[in-house]
């Protein structure tokens, strides 16, 4: 793995959401298993994200399509916010709900609507 994979990582990171917020995150996790915390900005962030190929508003749209299959909703509002931040529109990512749906069913494509209502809530975005 890149030697500055972390560096990069915290870069990137930064670059998505708040980098106070990312450092609280990165802190908490650390405290409970530091090895954990590293690997988890070193590998997705450091040695992925920061690849060349696909801007962010892809990786984005291929991340909640991804984790919106998986029925990983814990992780689903964080890279909701990420991808308004990246660029993509409230209706490119309930379009990519919707896209899942003969994919990964009714159950999870729900779920992860249910995570984006309260992202846009959150951040008073109506469609």
């Amino acid at each position: 793995m890149d030697s500055n994979a972390y560096a990069k990582g915290m870069e990137m990171l930064g670059k998505m959401v708040d980098p106070e917020i990312v450092e609280q995150t990165v802190n908490k996790v650390a405290k409970f298993s530091p090895d954990f915390a590293k690997l988890i900005v070193e590998f997705p962030y450091g040695s992925i994200y920061s690849r060349p190929g696909l801007d962010m508003k892809q990786r984005s749209l291929v991340t909640l399509s991804s984790l919106i299959t998986q029925g990983a909703a814990g992780q689903l509002d964080f890279h909701v916010n990420v991808a308004l931040n990246s660029g993509l529109t409230p209706n490119e990512i309930i379009e990519a709900i919707m896209n899942t749906l003969p994919y990964a069913g009714f159950p999870k494509a729900i779920s992860a609507l249910f995570v984006v209502m309260k992202v846009f809530e959150d951040r008073n975005i109506t469609v």
